[in-house]
């Protein structure tokens, strides 16, 4: 004998379901008008910048912007942060919380979306890909080779260095403190005050000075086939 459902139990539960649906539905209706009030409010930032770009250059006159920005406190920061980004960098996506006293050195990042990033970090020219968390206190550098050291009989800070741009793979998570100077692939974790100096691949573990990979995060527990960092 087939058991019927009562009608009285499926209604509860649609209506259940429903009115779970609501409370997200507002919450996401209320964080684009507060992203859209944010943009308008940091409109004058965005063009000082773009005038001060003209008169100096775009290096010069991006890295104040971004200290600035970095003061702002508590949640109204991460929006007024997003929004300025959102209109200065190629990319900054919605869901990006970038948080108190971190700065950016180059206007030419690109911030994917539902990006963490922790308080007082330092980020040179990179991109970070969807979902990526970075911890507090950590520097992406643009490699390490920078300056040139080749010579005495010329200052370290006058010599020719290179600065590759830096991608963080999607998914992956950087613990506090470390220091990144070479990609990192998608779904890696870095452990708290590493310092990556090689490429690693898509799916590790790493940690250590200099950072070595310690396992991967697939079934097999070896390399996945699929991507790598270049």
């Amino acid at each position: 004998m087939r058991l019927e459902r009562p009608a009285s139990f499926t209604t509860r539960q649609t209506h259940c379901f429903r009115g779970g649906r609501r409370p997200k539905r507002m919450k996401q209706v209320l964080k684009k008008i507060g992203d859209w009030l944010a943009r308008t409010l940091v409109v004058p930032c965005a063009v000082g910048y773009w005038c001060a770009r003209v008169l100096f250059g775009s290096n010069k006159a991006f890295p104040g912007w971004s200290q600035l920005m970095s003061l702002f406190p508590g949640l109204i920061g991460i929006y007024l942060r997003r929004a300025f980004y959102w209109w200065v960098f190629p990319r900054c996506d919605s869901g990006a919380a970038i948080c108190f006293g971190t700065v950016f050195s180059h206007p030419t990042c690109s911030i994917g979306r539902n990006v963490y990033v922790g308080v007082f970090s330092c980020l040179g020219d990179v991109t970070l890909e969807d979902d990526v968390l970075v911890g507090s206190h950590v520097s992406i550098m643009n490699g390490s080779g920078q300056h040139g050291t080749a010579r005495l009989d010329v200052p370290i800070r006058e010599q020719p260095g290179v600065w590759p741009h830096i991608t963080i793979g999607r998914d992956t998570w950087i613990g506090d403190r470390a220091i990144v100077m070479a990609n990192v692939g998608r779904h890696c974790v870095i452990g708290a005050g590493s310092v990556v100096t090689k490429p690693i691949p898509d799916f590790a573990v790493a940690a250590g000075s200099p950072a070595k990979v310690i396992r991967y995060r697939t079934e097999s527990g070896e390399p996945s086939s699929v991507g790598n960092a270049g």
